[in-house]
């Protein structure tokens, strides 16, 4: 096993902060406009794992931003000390979380494998 080049390290970075953006925004998002934010926030991160998938080739791409999805909505979740906390005990709050979390098994199951560059490799026949 080898490192990935740095471009791709770079993508993976990048892919990870932009989950942990898409996490705190869907989770602002789901509890200000129930039905819809809740639909729309769960999109976005569906978007941003399926796409990250395709735009790396591989499944590494899905779990990048799903990782840094789940940070994000885990450091929401815990209580500060002045006993704030982002999520309520409501049902859109667990919707999210675990909505979330099953979307990102999915497009990370569903995402691309990368196939061998070996040119006699039998593939497709």
């Amino acid at each position: 096993m080898t490192l990935p080049p740095i471009g791709r390290s770079a993508a993976y970075l990048g892919l990870f902060l932009l989950g942990a953006v898409v996490g705190v925004a869907g989770g602002l998002l789901q509890a200000a406009w129930f039905p819809g934010g809740l639909l729309l926030s769960l999109l976005a991160a569906a978007g941003l794992f399926l796409g990250g998938s395709r735009a790396t080739g591989g499944r590494a791409g899905a779990v990048a931003p799903a990782a840094g999805w789940m940070v994000s909505v885990i450091l929401l979740t815990s209580t500060r000390p002045e006993g704030d906390f982002m999520f309520g005990a409501g049902v859109g709050s667990y919707l999210f979380l675990l909505g979330g979390m099953a979307v990102a098994v999915m497009c990370a199951t569903l995402g691309q494998v990368r196939q061998p560059t070996v040119p006699d490799a039998r593939l497709g026949k």
